[in-house]
């Protein structure tokens, strides 16, 4: 397979370097600083094309993480997802994950610079998309690096009368290489944690989560929250590195996944808790309103 044309954007005050794959969905594959790798990069871009199985900084879109079925109901009618049609890929129990644009190849970059990168693409003429997601609108990256932050404003604009759900996301997966993954430094604001049941799907409970600082050890996480505040700040450090998570605006809801077979840490900024798009609760673009959302990942 021929290689994917990539844009390496470069932060003019240090070493730091981002490469994004525009025709394999807008995925980040690598956050490169002084020679060590930021990312996890798990099974590599070629099985997130031909699997969408996740690396780097992905972005889970129209929703994050996953459905409690194969659909569900929008403006009194109802949404029906079929698993492999239109971009619906499926976890173990056969419920619709991380969306549909999973390396979708119908980017089209509007601007590009040596620190700057926009990309928009238009939903509203994309039936393949459409079936999936009712909701004609342009849905548009702007990507910065500078000042030894990668920053990502995302901004949803309704093409019709109609409002456009928000319940996206996006996976980055993160990583300090030299340093064992039982003493990489974990940290969180206080938050709301929504436990859930056995297929991964919020209950409707919440717990309080105090605000956490602790190393690692053998602690693996796949929790979901909400509560997160604008601005709020996650890291994960470990020697003499530590990644900032700034969930800047626009991202009430988080995922920590950790696994206890990979050395990453994924922090993941949503738009809304994963299933909200069957359950509600979630916020809207309204026509004329479009909505904007912004996370920064900043390297101390």
């Amino acid at each position: 397979m021929a290689e994917l044309p990539s844009v390496v954007l470069r932060d003019p005050s240090s070493s730091l370097t981002a490469t994004y794959v525009p025709p394999a969905g807008m995925i980040c594959t690598s956050l490169f600083d002084d020679g060590v790798e930021l990312l996890g990069q798990r099974r590599g871009l070629q099985a997130y094309l031909s699997d969408g199985k996740t690396m780097g900084i992905p972005l889970l879109y129209p929703w994050a993480n996953r459905l409690g079925a194969n659909g569900y109901d929008v403006d009194g009618g109802a949404v029906t997802l079929t698993p492999g049609v239109g971009g619906v890929r499926t976890d173990a129990n056969g419920l619709p994950m991380h969306g549909v644009l999973a390396a979708y190849p119908g980017w089209l970059v509007t601007e590009q610079s040596e620190s700057r990168l926009t990309a928009e693409l238009d939903f509203g003429t994309q039936p393949r998309l459409l079936a999936n997601f009712p909701f004609p609108h342009i849905l548009t990256l702007d990507i910065t690096l500078a000042g030894r932050a990668l920053t990502v404003t995302t901004t949803v604009t309704p093409t019709t009368e109609a409002a456009v759900p928000l319940c996206y996301g996006f996976h980055p997966y993160l990583t300090i290489p030299g340093v064992p993954r039982s003493r990489w430094r974990l940290q969180t604001p206080g938050l709301r944690h929504l436990p859930v049941d056995a297929r991964g799907i919020p209950t409707g409970d919440v717990e309080e989560w105090p605000a956490f600082s602790e190393s690692l050890g053998d602690s693996t996480f796949d929790d979901g929250f909400d509560g997160v505040t604008e601005g709020g700040m996650f890291s994960l450090a470990g020697g003499d590195r530590r990644i900032e998570m700034i969930f800047d605006h626009g991202f009430p809801a988080a995922q920590i996944f950790a696994p206890g077979n990979d050395d990453l840490v994924a922090i993941e900024p949503m738009a809304a808790p994963t299933n909200a798009l069957r359950t509600g609760g979630y916020r809207t673009a309204a026509p004329g309103r479009p909505a904007v959302s912004v996370f920064t990942i900043r390297i101390t």
